[in-house]
């Protein structure tokens, strides 16, 4: 699924008004139909409030109200007073409205504020996407009224007072915390940052019919990776394969005390399907591997603690280094010499990110393509601090650019930077994959597929995608709070499963 800017959006329904060919107000009604059942298929029997501004975004509630009307649902409607009046689409449904005597109340100053029941259900129509400044004045203060309610809040295509983009420079204006977001055709860049989830609630997809060609044509750097980008991306095996033909991997992971990383990404790469397994580790951790993973072969570091030396690495190919080697001066020194002689496909995790933090000269060493898959804290370790999530995302794409690297930014919505600058969100996972080890199956996980064949990018794409539903079929299991890391491993199986069903 292509994620498109606010104002590609507007591009695609002015194609789609003069191709098709359809009348503007015509695809309003689309929408509109699309909310309202949404609404008839998700609501209980409750009180119904729409509260409606001045541009289009009002006018898809108006015609909400209207669309209620005809299944017998009565529905509250404000309509905000505008000095400079409404849009043409907008006025067309407000005299809809009245044609059928079904009048707004108009909302000229705090006194027209309605009481609002906690049991309410709200449809947020007041502003779209076009916002380019906080929402501040007699719009802010119906928002702040809508807020504290308690009542459930729908916001149709974005809430109300967020930018549908970059919402860097909107900051002190209010903005409506929805508890669901019903956004058309295509998801918004500005729902896949952790700072607006607030605001976005659950958020989920309403086609409306945009045309086809324009959607298949539109250049975008941004997709949100979903069943039907991932799946055509599988290898298949042939009846006659053998362990071989899928991959020799090194993973070097652990240290004392910390080899249950070394156990997770170990476990992760032999259940996403590598061929043979060697796991590197000191030589404390020998006995620990063996136990936990009798399919893995074992390297012996020359340390009892941590990574200090590389191994022979020719025979190998892909290789992934990092989970907790720890940064000592032993580690430090081996990552130098595995960077300055590798030149198999290398996926670079925790310690090993924490390490070239440290010596940030070393960036030039990683080899082209390789995989990096920091979380947050330390990709701003290695890139510097960021105000926001949209300017880390920057930063995450311009180093994957001028580096050639593929970027995996772990997060609720895993970003993924590829060497050409295009930007994968992942579509699956839960909040109980918020627990510790969960990015060590990950590294387990991308570093089987790069073994096995797949590009780095489809590797991270690919990879991440499963991680997710994996962790989504263990959530389900287990709960958000009991789940472990090791469920998402153990659930491998049923994601693979599911995605080639």
């Amino acid at each position: 699924m292509k994620i498109l800017t606010t104002k590609q959006i507007r591009e695609a329904d002015e194609y789609t008004i003069k191709n098709e060919p359809i009348s503007s107000s015509d695809l309003m009604e689309r929408a509109a139909k699309a909310v309202t059942l949404w609404i008839l298929e998700n609501s209980e029997d409750t009180e119904i409030c729409i509260f409606a501004g001045p541009g289009n975004n009002g006018g898809d509630g108006l015609a909400v109200g209207r669309l209620l009307a005809e299944k017998d649902i009565e529905a509250d409607i404000y309509l905000l007073h505008s000095r400079s009046g409404y849009s043409p689409d907008t006025s067309e449904n407000l005299d809809r409205l009245k044609a059928l005597n079904m009048n707004p109340v108009i909302i000229a100053s705090e006194k027209d504020f309605p009481v609002i029941s906690s049991s309410a259900l709200l449809v947020d129509a007041l502003f779209g996407t076009g916002l380019s400044r906080p929402v501040t004045g007699l719009p802010a203060r119906l928002i702040d009224h809508m807020n504290s309610s308690g009542a459930g809040i729908v916001a149709i295509d974005v809430p109300s007072g967020l930018s549908g983009d970059d919402n860097r420079e909107n900051s002190g204006g209010s903005i409506i915390r929805a508890k669901y977001t019903l956004s058309f055709q295509f998801p918004k860049l500005a729902f896949l940052f952790p700072e607006n989830g607030k605001y976005t609630g659950r958020w989920e997809i309403l086609p409306i019919g945009l045309h086809e060609e324009f959607i298949r044509e539109v250049k975008t750097d941004y997709y949100l990776a979903d069943r039907k980008i991932v799946r055509p991306l599988l290898k298949k095996r042939e009846r006659y394969s053998h362990k071989g033909n899928f991959g020799h991997c090194l993973l070097i992971s652990g240290s004392y005390g910390k080899m249950g990383a070394a156990v997770l990404a170990a476990t992760s790469c032999m259940r996403a399907g590598a061929g043979l397994l060697t796991v590197h580790v000191p030589s404390k951790g020998c006995e620990i591997l063996q136990t936990s993973l009798p399919e893995a072969m074992i390297s012996i570091d020359a340390s009892d603690t941590c990574f200090s030396v590389v191994p022979d690495i020719d025979k190998y190919d892909a290789i992934g280094a990092g989970p907790a080697t720890g940064t000592s001066a032993e580690s430090r020194k081996a990552l130098y010499d595995l960077l300055k002689s590798v030149t198999q496909p290398l996926v670079l995790d925790a310690d090993a990110i924490n390490i070239i933090s440290l010596h940030k000269e070393w960036m030039r060493l990683i080899p082209p393509n390789s995989i990096l898959t920091p979380h947050p804290g330390e990709f701003d370790r290695l890139a510097g601090q960021h105000k926001c999530s949209h300017d880390r995302l920057i930063s995450q794409i311009n180093m994957a650019k001028q580096n050639k690297l593929v970027i995996v930014l772990k997060g609720a919505h895993t970003s993924v930077a590829t060497p050409e600058g295009s930007c994968y969100f992942n579509s699956t996972g839960s909040p109980g994959m918020a627990t510790a080890g969960s990015g060590d199956v990950l590294t387990g996980i991308i570093l089987s597929l790069l073994g096995q064949g797949y590009t780095p990018s489809d590797a991270a794409v690919t990879g991440v995608y499963i991680h997710g539903l994996a962790g989504d079929y263990a959530c389900s299991a287990y709960s958000s709070e009991a789940m472990i890391a090791g469920d998402i491993s153990r659930n491998l199986g049923r994601a693979f499963k599911s995605l080639k069903s």
